[in-house]
């Protein structure tokens, strides 16, 4: 590996530089443009790799190590190196948004090995190339959004491209490697990742230690403004919480007090500036100073895609509505986690019949989903749904009974019917949603303990614990950005893992339901129990956690660039009714006929693949239509004419008998150049999607 540093040029030598280019130059003509490092970046460090030992795409791994059933191995667990800590994170990350078993596609639909044209080939898919990386922040050291920019060694800087690759999840920098990463590197692309602001950032207590851009550990102190994220405390507060609550943790999206989504949009292009100034200084011309680069590549000769899933696909769209400099050709984008600024001025419809909830926020249904989807988890009487029914927020005297009422009171708050059989495999996931949003809209501090929530390691009976060295050291690979488990301070005989946690108001274990109806209540600024407005510290609380809410809604105007969005019909996490479908309604009650938005709702998919191998008869993967729809989109921007974006539409695919039957095209059938009766129309404001 050749390691260098790329430094900002002083402005007293773009000054001179600038200088000599202009008293050289022809009269008549303006000077060229010098490559300028964007004020908000730091540092760039380069790596490049000869994509054999190690690559861009796989680690180093290939195809055959990302399928491995265990991570590979630190040489010292507890002082794991920079080098293995990003190939342990990229090994992570793809499996993380990606099925890896063969039978549901992985080597034969996707997966490094198949090529851009969707051909499947023996080799192990890997991708040489260089990398670099810098922080973006203020000066302050406090936002250090780590941005990324990999350029594979096959980038034609004749016909350039870029893709973003912002984060899913709260997932650190490798996040979209399997998903936007991979198809830019099949496609000679350069790809422009950012974590946003929420990725990887663990901070623990008891040593005082933090993450660097790295990976690698350090004390708060030696750190100092190059740690990723450090929470706002000083010391004395850090040793009296430390002593008072042992084994709690801090991570930077829940804990930075910046509500990091409210610059998603913009940190996303911030990343494709990084990329345009990477390349121009790989591809630009030498200035006369002999050391500055000239600009070459500009989004006037250049197509950039912005592209992701989940969170970093909502980034995308949010980056494409906040675009004032012709940054982003075009998007694609699936399952996106976008909030319509308004669930009004528009209508979506379902076979005709208008959808029972539209265009919620994501606290809202998180809040509400942590409420039901555990009682569907439960499997004896008593718990989470008999104290529901206690509190008179569910119907029925049995567990049946009970459990079909919150199924229905979930299918009336916005989820489709086809989500129903993943809603109970989803209570923790949401349960994770709702406390790590509470603090991040609130810009809560993490000794703030909102609604008696924190975060720590856990023990065996379920008890808050400090996390093990060997998991710290290597929490940057390992950790998915929402770190350790959720913590209920209010339980019943002291603090307890959240699902092990007994309300005050029941005294009985029902998952700790007291708290997650305080996180309701500042969804909603009423007591979920008596209706009653909030007062005092929960007035306050709720307040705050709506303006942050309100610092993320999305506009829905595109400004008429090409864009597909693609969604699971049976996602339960992001309802497509209060995401896809309602972001769909909104763009159109914003530009009109001047919209080049598509959509593409896709059958038995959902938002993550790897229920595709547990759930078999159940769900298909999805991630074969972002591919698609990054085929499409980057077809029509290199010949509009020739390739015109497919019609919004239906997919119908078809599921497998069992995990064991391998999954083919005829189960995943391509977006169609004329969908017909599964078209799904907008007519003004209306969106009709077919039953």
């Amino acid at each position: 590996m050749n390691k260098n540093n790329i430094r900002m040029a002083r402005l007293t030598a773009m000054a001179a530089a600038v200088a000599t280019l202009a008293s050289c130059g022809d009269s008549n003509n303006a000077p060229e443009e010098l490559n300028v490092l964007p004020s908000y970046l730091g540092t760039v460090t380069s790596t490049s790799y000869d994509g054999n030992s190690d690559d861009l795409l796989t680690a180093g791994l290939g195809r055959t190590g990302l399928a491995a059933a265990a991570a590979p191995a630190y040489a010292d667990p507890l002082k794991p190196t920079a080098a293995e800590l990003r190939r342990n994170a990229i090994y992570a990350n793809y499996r993380a948004v990606l099925d890896i078993n063969a039978n549901s596609g992985y080597g034969t639909m996707y997966g490094p090995n198949v090529n851009a044209a969707g051909v499947a080939g023996s080799g192990e898919g890997k991708v040489a190339g260089t990398e670099y990386v810098a922080y973006a922040d203020d000066g302050t050291g406090k936002q250090n959004v780590t941005l990324l920019v990999q350029v594979p060694a096959t980038f034609d800087p004749v016909n350039p491209c870029i893709v973003t690759g912002t984060s899913s999840g709260s997932r650190g920098i490798y996040g979209a490697i399997g998903s936007a990463g991979e198809w830019g590197l099949k496609n000679n692309c350069a790809v422009a990742y950012a974590d946003k602001g929420s990725g990887t950032g663990l901070y623990t207590f008891e040593d005082d230690s933090v993450n660097l851009q790295n990976g690698q550990r350090a004390t708060r102190a030696a750190a100092g403004k190059n740690a990723n994220f450090a929470p706002a405390i000083s010391e004395a507060e850090r040793t009296a919480f430390a002593a008072a609550n042992p084994g709690r943790v801090a991570f930077k999206h829940a804990h930075s007090q910046l509500n990091p989504e409210k610059d998603w949009g913009k940190l996303t292009l911030q990343a494709v500036e990084f990329a345009y100034y990477v390349l121009n200084e790989r591809y630009g011309q030498l200035a006369a100073d002999g050391k500055s680069h000239l600009v070459r590549l500009t989004p006037k000769n250049s197509v950039a895609i912005a592209s992701s899933i989940s969170n970093g696909a909502g980034a995308a769209l949010l980056a494409a509505e906040q675009d004032t400099k012709g940054l982003i050709s075009a998007v694609a984008a699936t399952e996106p986690q976008i909030q319509p600024r308004t669930a009004t001025g528009y209508s979506v419809r379902l076979g005709g019949a208008s959808v029972p909830s539209q265009g919620k926020p994501l606290f809202d249904y998180s809040t509400f989903a942590a409420l039901y989807q555990p009682c569907l988890a439960e499997v004896a009487a008593g718990g989470r749904c008999s104290a529901l029914a206690a509190k008179g927020l569910l119907t029925g005297s049995s567990l049946a009974e009970q459990q079909n009422d919150a199924r229905a009171r979930l299918k009336a708050y916005g989820w489709t019917p086809e989500a129903e059989v993943l809603q109970a495999a989803h209570a923790g996931t949401n349960i994770l949603v709702a406390v790590t949003y509470a603090y991040a809209y609130g810009k809560f501090s993490v000794l703030d303990k909102v609604c008696g929530f924190s975060f720590a390691g856990v023990d065996a009976s379920g008890a808050p614990a400090p996390m093990a060295a060997a998991v710290k050291a290597s929490s940057f690979a390992s950790q998915n950005g929402i770190i350790g488990s959720v913590i209920y301070e209010n339980s019943v005989g002291g603090a307890k893992a959240y699902n092990l946690g007994v309300s005050p108001s029941t005294n009985a274990a029902d998952q700790s339901l007291d708290g997650f109806l305080c996180l309701r209540s500042l969804a909603t600024g009423t007591n979920p129990v008596t209706g009653a407005a909030l007062s005092g510290t929960l007035a306050e609380q709720s307040a705050r956690v709506k303006a942050g809410i309100g610092e993320v809604l999305a506009s829905g105007n595109l400004k008429g660039k090409p864009a597909i969005i693609v969604s699971g019909r049976s996602d339960a996490l992001i309802p497509v009714n209060h995401a896809a479908r309602a972001y769909l309604g909104l763009n159109a009650s914003v530009e009109g006929s001047a919209s080049k938005l598509r959509y593409i709702e896709v059958t038995n998919a959902n938002h993550f693949d790897s229920f595709s191998n547990a759930l078999p008869t159940a769900v298909v993967p999805l991630h074969v239509y972002l591919f698609r729809a990054l085929d499409a989109v980057y077809a029509n921007l290199r010949n509009p004419a020739g390739a015109p974006l497919p019609p919004s539409q239906l997919v119908r695919t078809t599921t497998r008998a069992s995990n064991a039957v391998p999954i083919t095209v005829a189960n995943l059938p391509p977006i169609a150049a004329s969908a017909g009766a599964n078209a799904i129309t907008v007519t003004s404001t209306t969106v009709d999607v077919p039953n």
